[in-house]
């Protein structure tokens, strides 16, 4: 009788998991809180327009094409996919936008027009952020991190040095650019990953090799056709997908989970895969004796920030917007630390507008525009209505500035969602969007683990395990626990 795995939460990670343990032979059973999978990645529909509620970029086409190919596909039996160009737009103040270009000519004269000389040392940081992508991407994030002891080979400790584990990214970049907005753009990447670039590792400067070498990209429909082809996939493979379907604890006598209880009933289980808010599970559905860490132990956790978010719909079309447009009309730093320092609403937010309706007419009717708009927050903020309204003309304000219109009195649909959402939804620790921070002591093996040290068939996966936050992190996190279940219990 085939192994039963039932997997908490279909995100990326969640369905990532299920379907490449359906395709071991396994018997799996995925139960989604939501009434639409996809986690954070959900979609939703209203008057006409179609949005995306999470995440809007699409970097690391490889690690998709990767995940697909395990089964025999590719992301274009399921999706199609745009390269963007320009991959998305930076707005420095009034009269200063930066369109990044998609040929890297374009990008290397780019540099040329805001630092003279600079486009050798983009070379030589490219070329170095290549490398750590590879060996990052190709081994690093594929260890299950249970120990040290998985890095201790001298080859590993030897390029941990190339990797620039030690020196921040915004030291790195500063030795080689001298002019603000360049540095701004090359450090814009880590800005959502938890932690200063001042206290982020060089290492991750294999977001910019991401970003500017292997594009920026847009599977049309949206980002949740990502997630209908996963789930297509897994209950092609037989996986069934239970929507609403909240797991309010699992049971686990003497050290083994044997069942997973739900509002609506119970499901046997021989293994669990908890996709799900890993503080919320080990909180939570959970008995106190256990639990793999402390309140203490997750209240010092460093979290990546939240987000308040603006789901707009607009009567008419808007000049002047690419399809990614990051406003850095505002000071950087200052923003920065008070996501991370000394956390607060923010006295003068940098904020993005993604409007996915400049490449796809089918996210809203026509002569319409969709609108996607995010602040970064600290996480752990009081979150009102009064303060989201604020921050709503806050940026609004700038945004109609930049494009020369009218935009708020044409706006037909609008919702947002912040901390208060975040929790409610996906039981978010402390109301984060993004996970854990990537931190130097937060990377790798320093993570929480991906196996249960008290619940002998119990296994993590997601944005706060390993490999980390981010949608093709989570896709390997899924990856890489359906390898270790199938390590533990065979084929």
């Amino acid at each position: 009788m085939a192994t039963k795995i039932i997997v908490i939460g279909s995100g990326f990670a969640g369905l990532s998991a299920a379907a490449s343990l359906a395709a071991e032979g396994y018997q799996v059973t995925v139960l989604e809180k939501n009434s639409v999978p996809g986690g954070r990645a959900r979609k939703f529909e209203a008057e006409g327009f179609m949005f995306d509620m999470g995440p809007s970029w699409y970097w690391m086409p490889d690690v998709f094409e990767q995940f697909f190919a395990r089964f025999g596909k590719k992301p274009s039996d399921y999706y199609d996919l745009v390269r963007l160009d320009p991959s998305y737009s930076v707005i420095f103040g009034s009269g200063n936008q930066m369109d990044l270009p998609a040929s890297m000519e374009g990008l290397y004269a780019l540099f040329e027009q805001y630092e003279p000389g600079s486009s050798a040392n983009l070379r030589k940081f490219l070329a170095e952020a290549k490398y750590k992508y590879e060996v990052g991407m190709a081994d690093f994030v594929h260890r299950p991190s249970h120990s040290i002891m998985e890095f201790a080979d001298i080859r590993i400790l030897l390029s941990m040095f190339r990797l620039q584990m030690f020196q921040s990214v915004s030291a790195h970049i500063r030795k080689l650019f001298k002019n603000e907005e360049l540095i701004q753009l090359l450090e814009f990447p880590v800005l959502f990953l938890g932690a200063t670039p001042q206290k982020t590792p060089a290492l991750y400067s294999l977001m910019n090799y991401a970003d500017m070498a292997l594009g920026t990209w847009y599977p049309m429909g949206g980002m949740h056709k990502i997630v209908e082809g996963m789930v297509r996939l897994a209950e092609e493979l037989g996986v069934e997908i239970r929507l609403n379907e909240e797991v309010k604890s699992i049971y686990a006598p003497n050290g083994r989970a044997t069942k997973v209880l739900t509002q609506n009933g119970e499901f046997d289980a021989d293994v669990v895969v908890a996709g799900a808010d890993y503080h919320h599970v080990d909180q939570h559905l959970l008995a106190p004796e256990l639990r793999n860490y402390t309140p203490k132990y997750w209240d010092s956790r460093v979290m990546a920030p939240s987000s308040l978010l603006f789901y707009l719909g607009v009567n008419k079309r808007i000049p002047n917007l690419h399809h990614h447009n990051l406003f850095f009309d505002a000071d950087f730093g200052l923003h920065a630390q008070e996501i991370y320092e000394t956390p607060k609403w923010p006295s003068d937010p940098l904020f993005y507008v993604c409007a996915p309706s400049v490449t796809d007419a089918s996210v809203a009717p026509e002569g319409c525009e969709n609108l996607f708009l995010l602040v970064p927050l600290a996480p752990g903020l009081d979150d009102s209505e009064a303060l989201r309204e604020q921050y709503y003309h806050i940026v609004m304000e700038r945004l109609e500035k930049h494009t020369g219109e009218d935009i708020r009195s044409h706006v037909v649909y609008k919702r947002s969602y912040a901390h208060r959402d975040f929790q409610n939804d996906y039981h978010a620790f402390k109301g984060n969007a993004y996970g854990l921070a990537n931190t130097l002591l937060q990377t790798a093996f320093l993570k929480p683990k991906l196996k249960s040290k008290k619940v002998s068939n119990l296994y993590y996966t997601g944005q706060l395990t390993t490999p980390g936050p981010g949608v093709p992190p989570s896709l390997i996190s899924g990856q890489v626990v359906a390898e270790e279940v199938r390590r533990r219990y065979g084929a």
